[in-house]
């Protein structure tokens, strides 16, 4: 009986634990849902405002605004062709390494459009904007070209393995036209013709039972199958035709 309850008791403490792993798991994975719903509706705001602004301010400040957009952008469309295409493209890795340094540098600049946006003195605006200009040109010419090189580079391996199948099909093709000049069904039907004429030499009626057959029975109908009774047809691609069943009308 003691064994029977420690036996019960660890059950128990296992079940407990797996209850709090399994709950701290939930927690965590709806925290980061809420996070990352928090922070894209944030940068969707942020992307809104900056939009607004280029458009009603001309001038120093609406360019600081348009450097700030195209910045982001540009830096957001490399990281999702990034992380989409690394899981299948293990050569990524580096890419993925260089963005995430050039991100630093992205996210330094940023900052600094930011504060620049905020500057009460037009002066300075203006004094500041060819060199930022410069920067976020380098950062935004990098972050394309590697989101470039990726896009290129899937678009590539998707093109080869189109090749690939589609010789493959073609000699599949091929193969299933070999087919020999006399049918297997010829000769078949001709040994059957053979037998009919022998059969009718030897008089017996048209569609009389086989020797095998005892003399009075006859051969029990071939049943209809749900194929052919509900036209029924395998499922298949969407661009493949269903059967429709014959009008009884």
């Amino acid at each position: 009986m003691e064994a029977v309850a420690v036996i019960v008791v660890l059950i128990f403490a296992v079940l407990v634990a797996l209850g709090v792993i399994a709950t701290v798991r939930t927690v965590r994975a709806v925290k980061r849902g809420v996070d990352r719903t928090v922070h894209q509706a944030r940068r969707t705001v942020e992307d809104t405002r900056l939009k607004a602004r280029q458009l009603a301010q001309p001038g120093a400040a609406g360019e600081v605004a348009q450097l700030r957009l195209s910045l982001r952008t540009s830096m957001r469309a490399t990281q999702d062709a990034l992380q989409t295409a690394a899981p299948d493209d293990p050569s990524l890795s580096e890419a993925l390494a260089l963005f995430q340094r050039l991100s630093a540098h992205g996210h330094e600049l940023d900052e600094d459009l930011k504060r620049l946006e905020s500057e009460p003195d037009k002066a300075r605006v203006a004094a500041c904007l060819p060199e930022l200009r410069e920067r976020t040109a380098r950062v935004k010419d990098s972050a394309d070209s590697l989101r470039f090189a990726a896009q290129d580079r899937a678009r590539r391996f998707a093109e080869d393995d189109l090749e690939t199948l589609s010789g493959q099909i073609r000699m599949e093709a091929g193969a299933l036209r070999h087919w020999s000049d006399e049918p297997v069904g010829g000769a078949a039907a001709g040994s059957a013709g053979s037998a009919g004429m022998a059969g009718a030499a030897a008089g017996e009626p048209a569609g009389a039972p086989g020797a095998g057959a005892p003399a009075g029975e006859q051969p029990e109908p071939r049943a209809i199958t749900g194929r052919e009774r509900d036209g029924w047809r395998q499922p298949g691609y969407s661009w493949q035709k269903t059967s429709r069943p014959e009008s009884t009308t």
